[in-house]
């Protein structure tokens, strides 16, 4: 029997789970990482279901259904009521088909007086009640919170929340996304979190978009694993010390990576000001960026962020940009490394539709999934 054969049998011989759990390593079993790819219904058309490349995701997060005050659930999925619940059954039968797990996306932004008022003693509940209904209906694992933004006052209705859903299914998959930290602002961390992470098998920090034209900001990179300054106040490192001294455990955090860039005009590098922050999710995807934005010539590294970046005087692409950040596969290495190093759980993905390219030859169509594949699951 080879190795990569003897493996599975192995760890399933011990009690462990191959699909989901540890992995021998030349160190011993280790706990496998996790990628988590978002896919959500309005972007279907950018990389149907029947070309995702699994060998990248362990987990496919679908979205999204929303809350409705009252303790409902809408179940369009930014589509309609008919097509939107056959487009989250396929993806879910589709990622149980290959191996993969299928978390159900539940909120977002934008959706969180839905969130308040189903929370609430009153309608928590019939909330749970219909959650989970939809979970099972829709062939789902588990729920993804997405309480956008979780604050103060939101802390009590989303641990009895989160809490009611973990009495009410011990076995299901419950995880989180939570916010990227200001470094300004992050000397004293939150025990909030810690106190969650006994009922969440995954914290997944947000770790993209991190940059803006804000009071007091120079221009930055949008997913910086280090390097922050007191002008340019985030980076992944940052924000998982934070949550780590706020008591979350290493093996439940995960990062996050974008596969979507930022546009920047009037600056043409990180640390510039007078910058103006032009597009981001959804115009500035990585095929947008590819297709329309990059030249070898223009495309610089930051060796201290472990981040790539476009430079040029001359405006670039359909959004004029003298400044692109963005994600590649040199910099999702980097991501790897950092995870591994830190004993982390693993990475999400905002969104896997935005990396998947459609002029290469089949098979080389999702680079970015390829090097999530190579630093995160190899």
């Amino acid at each position: 029997m080879s190795l990569r054969h003897f493996v599975p049998f192995l760890a399933a011989f011990l009690g462990y789970d191959a699909c989901a759990g540890d992995f021998l390593y030349s160190s011993g079993f280790q706990q496998r990482l996790r990628v988590n790819g978002y896919y959500v219904g309005y972007e279907r058309n950018l990389y149907p279901i029947s070309e995702v490349d699994f060998s990248a995701v362990t987990h496919l997060m679908v979205g999204r259904v929303t809350p409705t005050a009252s303790g409902g659930v809408t179940t369009n999925f930014d589509i309609d009521n008919t097509n939107g619940p056959i487009f989250a059954t396929q993806s879910s039968d589709a990622a149980h088909a290959a191996g993969a797990k299928a978390v159900l996306m539940v909120g977002g932004a934008g959706e969180i007086n839905g969130w308040r008022g189903a929370a609430t003693p009153a309608n928590r509940a019939t909330f749970v009640s219909n959650l989970l209904s939809t979970m099972d209906t829709l062939h789902f694992d588990g729920l993804d919170l997405d309480w956008e933004p979780l604050e103060t006052g939101d802390y009590p209705n989303f641990l009895a929340l989160a809490q009611a859903l973990r009495s009410a299914r011990p076995n299901m998959i419950l995880t989180v996304p939570v916010g990227w930290i200001n470094s300004n602002f992050s000397a004293t961390a939150d025990p909030f979190y810690g106190t969650i992470s006994s009922v969440f098998d995954q914290i997944n920090v947000m770790t993209y978009d991190m940059a803006g034209d804000y009071p007091g900001w120079q221009s930055w990179h949008a997913s910086a694993l280090a390097g922050e300054t007191g002008n340019t106040p985030s980076s992944i490192a940052t924000s998982i010390d934070y949550y780590r001294r706020a008591g979350v455990p290493a093996a439940k955090l995960g990062i996050g990576a974008g596969f979507y860039g930022n546009c920047w005009r009037n600056v043409t590098q990180p640390h510039q000001t007078g910058g103006t922050l032009q597009a981001s999710d959804g115009a500035m995807s990585y095929k947008n960026i590819m297709t329309s934005y990059y030249s070898a010539a223009n495309r610089q590294w930051d060796t201290i962020a472990k981040v790539p970046y476009l430079s040029s005087a001359a405006p670039m692409g359909a959004q004029a940009c003298n400044f692109v950040s963005y994600d590649d596969a040199e910099s999702i290495a980097a991501k790897g490394a950092f995870t591994r190093a830190n004993n982390l759980g693993g990475i999400i993905i905002w969104t896997i539709s935005q990396g998947h390219l459609t002029a290469p030859p089949v098979g080389q169509r999702d680079p970015l999934l390829a090097a999530l594949r190579a630093a995160f699951l190899q």
